[in-house]
């Protein structure tokens, strides 16, 4: 690759690669087959700044760029795409959404723990009712004197029944739509706040990451968990989705990348007629597709990182590297199946968990489709309707 990475970039990629090789991949079987991560590999994460990588340093964070934080999120996912669903709802969900909208003695409290991998953070905006649809919040928060009564559910929450801080959306009584919505930091033990379900072996990939139901009942909490203003709660959602996509798409090249590099090594040691697979046309009609997939999509995601970085609007780029990463991992998991044959379907080897891996890129954090409708509208502009 030859972005023009600078010495310091080149350098967190470098110590990332070096993190995941020791303590990641011999590790990410066994992790997937438990149905968790032990929490002391995100502690050690911490004290390499990897918790609050971007996150400024007043805050607890390393300060690194975003090209910087996209390529350790790359490296994090050539490892364990579990452990960067958690590294990314911890970072550019909870931790960008508190930088954005909270107050300067919100963050003090609550950014500088998330930041230095002292509290683990999630996002709940997802409800039964309510995915690409995300304006349809059925969860409600009525003010009572000083306290907010949430009352509602919450599904398919990264990390929701395990995190120490939760940042909840819910909506004021008697609004609708996009009006009413706010958000809110709800603390673990938070009375009325329970965990259903979690599920993590019995869904289709991301075994070692878990994904809770949240409920609540009654669950009072302090007016000044309120994040923003009230009825902000809409904005901060759209502009915190945009951060999380960006990690997202920079995952789908780690997760292609550990696909492919698993694909070329066994090109080159399985015989077939004589002959290594990786001198058959067709395996290097493969192996070629491939390798252009994952550099087309490294640069769309370097793209946005650098355009974040610049202080300019990245959303259609982002959108553009999410679509194209989620797409691109499916195509080069699939062909790493393909080249493996048999093995690969049967699980001895890790491609198969790359496969099962690759198909939530394009559903959560905004489903290809939700992508689509963003990078059209950007292009399109305004249109009349009748």
């Amino acid at each position: 690759m030859d972005f023009r990475l600078t010495p310091e970039q080149q350098m967190v990629r470098d110590m990332a690669r070096d993190f995941v090789d020791k303590e990641v991949m011999p590790h990410a079987r066994e992790w997937e087959e438990k149905g968790e991560i032990p929490r002391s590999v995100t502690d050690e994460m911490a004290d390499l700044g990897f918790m609050g990588a971007p996150t400024p340093v007043e805050y607890g964070g390393a300060g690194m760029d975003y090209v910087s934080f996209m390529l350790l999120i790359e490296e994090i996912a050539r490892g364990s795409s579990s452990l960067r669903t958690t590294m990314s709802v911890h970072i550019s969900l909870a931790q960008s959404h508190l930088l954005k909208w909270a107050s300067e003695e919100q963050k003090q409290k609550w950014v500088v723990p998330l930041a230095r991998g002292v509290k683990h953070g999630a996002w709940a905006l997802t409800e039964p009712n309510a995915g690409s649809d995300a304006a349809n919040q059925q969860t409600t928060a009525r003010k009572e004197g000083d306290h907010y009564i949430l009352n509602g559910a919450k599904r398919f929450i990264s990390d929701g029944g395990v995190a120490d801080y939760v940042i909840v959306f819910a909506r004021l009584p008697g609004t609708q739509k996009y009006d009413g919505i706010c958000s809110f930091l709800m603390e673990k033990g938070t009375p009325g706040f329970s965990v259903p379900k979690t599920e993590t072996k019995t869904k289709l990939g991301l075994r070692a990451s878990p994904t809770a139901d949240l409920a609540f009942d009654d669950c009072k909490i302090p007016a000044d968990h309120l994040i923003g203003k009230e009825g902000d709660g809409w904005n901060q959602a759209m502009y915190v989705l945009n951060q999380g996509r960006l990690g997202v798409a920079a995952g789908a090249v780690g997760l292609a990348r550990a696909a492919f590099e698993a694909a070329v090594k066994y090109s080159k040691e399985r015989k077939t007629f004589g002959r290594q697979i990786g001198a058959w046309q067709l395996i290097k009609e493969m192996i070629a597709e491939s390798a252009v997939d994952i550099d087309a999509a490294r640069f769309l995601v370097l793209r946005a990182a650098q355009q974040k970085d610049l202080g300019e609007d990245n959303t259609l780029a982002v959108s553009m590297a999410k679509l194209f990463g989620a797409q691109m991992a499916q195509r080069v998991t699939d062909r790493a199946i393909q080249i493996h044959g048999g093995y690969g379907f049967s699980g001895d080897f890790e491609v198969e968990r790359y496969f099962r891996d690759a198909r939530i890129l394009g559903l959560y954090e905004g489903t290809n489709e939700i992508q689509k409708i963003i990078i059209s509208d950007r292009i399109l502009g305004p249109l009349e309707k009748k």
